[in-house]
């Protein structure tokens, strides 16, 4: 029980406890955001003069500008001026100044790294996305110096010194690369790199689907763009692409990146580009819909929602996300999707293929029953029947007639097998006849027959 008299058990007057948060005044916070602004205004100032004299921004320029914004804001968000009236605006000038900084870093790191991505483009296709690209960098390049300016215009506002002339002598931190020991282990200590290869490949043709099945296309009409983004296109899809492209890029670093097998295959050397340029095109992508969803004044009301939409061309932001970022995603995992099927050719026996169920009674006894005998037939290849990403074993006719009673469930009229080709070439027949339900067994099938004669 508390004592009344605020008495410790032996009799002592107990201290009350600070509080942890002190309020202080504007003028009190001034000299601290003074000092805290310092750097960062001298790289604005130093990215003004390049901008004035037309000079190419660096990924190192715009990784420090990214780095200076998040320190600020960071400090900002430390002595709470996010929510206070004077310096709110600022604070949100700054948020928006680090977002596209990064979506132009990606831009400028495409650029860069094109030449050395192995494409097999054409002259023209490459040139207009290189010319694509560099508009998408004037764009950011416009934006992120006029939300700078107004950054200092309410900086001096609220009493902040805003330098002049920058200081050349600034020195920018290098990107740091990631570093790893040279692969030196022996081909033969590798195990499995053609299921792994096979696995990639799979994995690039799956997203590759997914993002085409959005039936997102080009075009010039603002308001068609407003209808996908974000109905369509919003924030947390694009980070649900870029996840799926990034573990396929891993997976191809991990398994795959300085192998002799990579080394001895074109198209493998290649296939790194079209997952390299769709990934930071989703990063792109994923920066400037976060921005647009946060900032646009029509989705979230506010005044700073307004200023920034005056400051940022809403609907080149737009044409930037769906035109470029999500276009050119789509057109790379594209190509890289046709050049796996090619490797596939290559390294792989499995495959897939969309069939249609038996009439009319499904996969019962008899189906089943003929599918599991092909794909015991192939006895050292697997053959599954994929439902939902869930895959039943076909050489297990129990397994088969479990899948039967799911599909006839859910009413579906065509299912996905997967596995060796041999196998499933079978398959094809049988499910071409119906899969033998009443016409006669194809002499391709024959070895069914002595099934059939003995039940």
């Amino acid at each position: 029980m508390d004592d009344p008299l605020g008495l410790s058990p032996h009799g002592n007057v107990m201290a009350k406890p600070k509080s942890l948060i002190q309020i202080i005044s504007d003028e009190e916070f001034l000299p601290l955001a003074q000092d805290s602004c310092a750097q960062f205004f001298n790289i604005y100032s130093l990215f003004e003069l390049r901008i004035q004299k037309k000079r190419e921004i660096s990924r190192k320029f715009y990784s420090n500008l990214t780095q200076e914004a998040e320190f600020l804001e960071s400090f900002m968000d430390e002595h709470g001026a996010r929510e206070n009236k004077k310096w709110t605006f600022f604070v949100e000038y700054l948020a928006s100044i680090r977002n596209l900084s990064i979506a132009a870093f990606y831009t400028r790191h495409i650029l860069d790294r094109y030449p050395y991505y192995n494409l097999s483009e054409l002259s023209a296709s490459a040139e207009g996305f290189k010319e694509a690209a560099n508009d998408v960098i004037s764009f950011l390049d416009r934006s992120i110096f006029n939300l700078c300016k107004e950054l200092a215009r309410t900086g001096a506002e609220n009493g902040l010194s805003i330098p002049q002339n920058p200081q050349t002598q600034v020195e920018f931190i290098d990107i740091q690369a990631n570093k790893r020991l040279p692969r030196n282990i022996t081909e033969d200590e590798i195990k499995g790199e053609e299921d792994r290869i096979v696995d990639l490949c799979e994995k690039v043709q799956h997203v590759s689907k997914l993002m085409a099945d959005l039936k997102i296309k080009r075009t010039d009409n603002i308001d068609g763009l407003k209808r996908v983004v974000p109905q369509k296109l919003d924030e947390k899809r694009v980070r649900f692409y870029k996840n799926l492209v990034h573990n396929t890029q891993s997976d191809f670093d991990t398994y795959i990146k300085n192998t002799l097998i990579e080394q001895d295959n074109i198209d493998l050397r290649k296939m790194r580009g079209y997952i390299s340029i769709p990934l930071h095109l989703l990063e792109l992508t994923l920066w400037l819909t976060h921005f647009y969803e946060r900032h646009e004044d029509e989705i979230r009301h506010g005044e700073s929602n307004r200023r920034i939409s005056k400051m940022v061309d809403k609907n080149e932001l737009l044409d930037k996300i769906i035109n470029f970022g999500f276009y050119y995603s789509l057109y790379f995992i594209q190509e890289g999707s046709q050049l796996a099927r090619k490797i596939l050719q290559r390294f792989s026996k499995i495959v897939h293929a969309e069939l249609p169920i038996p009439k009319p009674l499904g996969f019962h006894a008899r189906p089943s029953t003929y599918i599991s005998l092909i794909a015991r037939r192939y006895g050292e290849g697997d053959l599954f029947l994929v439902i939902d990403g869930e895959k039943f074993n076909a050489k297990s006719v129990m397994s088969l007639l479990q899948a039967g009673g799911l599909i006839s469930d859910k009413g579906y009229q065509t299912v996905t097998f997967v596995g060796d080709k041999r196998a499933l070439e079978d398959i094809k027949v049988l499910a071409k006849h119906n899969y033998c339900e009443e016409k006669k067994i194809p002499a391709r099938l024959s070895y069914l027959r002595d099934f059939k004669n003995t039940a």
